[in-house]
């Protein structure tokens, strides 16, 4: 499998537990890498066959910047499935999601998941 990823796409979104961070939106930094055959768009050089990875941030971008959730658990696993959902080539997804702002010693905290289609049905 090849890799397609989006790296450090920083956003800002509701998340968090503390009822400081459900009033301001906070910067939340996504990292993806998508797992798919990108031969087929190799030989073609057509879009069609790629995963659009333009795409692909424009949707994680509406969806980080619409939700309100409480665990960056739960935000990585949504993000998760939005890709495999929406880009039939990818068949595995990786997906980082940190808070810059969550602790004041810490550059970042978050979590990182590695889904399959299998995972949600589809």
């Amino acid at each position: 499998m090849d890799k397609i990823f989006i790296k450090n796409l920083r956003l800002r979104g509701i998340i968090g537990i503390h009822p400081e961070e459900r009033v301001q939106a906070q910067e939340i930094v996504i990292n993806v890498v998508m797992f798919a055959d990108s031969r087929p768009a190799a030989i073609s050089d057509d879009i069609a066959e790629a995963v659009d990875y333009e795409v692909i941030a424009r949707q994680i971008t509406r969806y980080v910047e619409s939700s309100k959730n409480h665990l960056v658990e739960k935000l990585a696993a949504n993000i998760a499935r939005l890709i495999l959902a929406e880009c039939e080539q990818v068949a595995k997804v990786r997906v980082r999601v940190e808070k810059s702002e969550a602790l004041p010693a810490a550059q970042s905290v978050g979590v990182e998941i590695e889904r399959t289609r299998t995972d949600f049905g589809v």
